[in-house]
């Protein structure tokens, strides 16, 4: 799990480097997605904010939460990224500082996908006691759960960094990269069994989650029907973030294909496995979600109305339901 770039690798390993104008086009790019995404991403946090039909459903909860986590992780990876290309080397500390926060949020992104999965099918298939179990209590519970079941995955790395790197290590400059910081074989078989782990229980949910949906809806109403809509996007977007887990794989298959165009392999995988990804969460609600989408358009082009309140609008007073095309 390497989120910083190309170029970097290249400067430690002895890989040609880009040239200046490709270096600068890549970064570029990279920053110009980043803040794409986080504007849109930022918008959806300023929507759930402003408006309470929002902030008291457990789904949304957990959407924002998936939001906010994923525009810390996205600011993280495109930091790193950026600092590969302009600095190469920083200090240790500063280092580990910045890839625990960063593989912390990474990892919360399928345990969070897996728990709106379990939501939405608590919504369609036992309605009568969706009220009872999501509550927002329980949601900012499980919220806690995520994090510390993720903190369970890196904090032994760190632990076991502390232990057996001498205190020059900290001090040292480094390449920012996981296998640059985290060398301990221990370290690297935990991490590939903890992502074996994440994998098989996170799709054991997806799948589960939705042919019982799939089932309940064949019978249900259109509305409901389309519930298997979300939890296909949400297996998309889970698809790319289990690339992750299998980047080296992935890597070493493109450049199987294209031997010669080893930078341009690693960029195009950076771009796909950190970055794609993020893009996916707005799409599912913000765009898809007729509730959120009414509320957002005016917050996204920065016009804010007061013609369309919650306080003045009927919807305010309903339930929300999940209303996606």
């Amino acid at each position: 799990m390497n989120f910083s770039s190309v170029n970097g690798t290249s400067a430690v390993t002895g890989i040609q480097r880009d040239t200046f104008t490709t270096a600068v086009t890549k970064n570029v790019i990279v920053t110009a997605l980043c803040i794409s995404i986080n504007y849109i991403n930022g918008t959806l946090v300023h929507t759930f904010r402003k408006h309470q039909i929002f902030s008291s459903n457990p789904r949304y909860i957990l959407f924002i939460h998936l939001v906010i986590n994923d525009m810390t992780q996205l600011l993280l990876s495109t930091l790193l990224h950026i600092i590969s290309y302009a600095l190469h080397t920083i200090n240790a500390s500063f280092c580990l500082i910045l890839l625990t926060i960063t593989i912390l949020t990474t990892l919360n992104t399928p345990l969070n996908l897996a728990g709106m999965a379990v939501e939405c099918y608590i919504a369609i298939c036992i309605p009568l006691r969706h009220a009872q179990i999501c509550t927002m209590k329980k949601t900012y519970i499980l919220i806690g759960l995520i994090w510390v079941a993720s903190a369970c995955s890196i904090l032994p790395d760190v632990f076991i960094l502390l232990a057996t790197e001498p205190l020059q290590f900290f001090h040292s400059k480094l390449f920012c990269s996981r296998d640059f910081v985290f060398r301990s074989s221990y370290s690297l078989k935990k991490r590939d069994a903890s992502h074996i782990v994440c994998l098989v229980l996170v799709w054991a949910t997806l799948f589960y989650t939705y042919f019982r949906i799939l089932f309940t809806a064949k019978e249900a109403s259109a509305q409901l029907k389309k519930a298997r809509n979300t939890i296909l996007l949400h297996g998309f977007q889970l698809l790319l973030c289990m690339l992750t887990y299998v980047r080296p794989m992935f890597e070493q298959g493109l450049l199987y294909l294209l031997p010669t165009e080893h930078l341009a392999v690693r960029f195009a995988c950076y771009v796909i496995v950190q970055i794609l990804p993020r893009f996916v969460s707005p799409i599912v609600y913000g765009l898809r979600d007729q509730t959120f989408r009414r509320y957002m358009r005016r917050y996204l082009l920065c016009k804010a109305s007061t013609s369309i309140h919650p306080e003045n609008d009927t919807v305010s007073h309903i339930k929300p339901t999940m209303k996606l095309h």
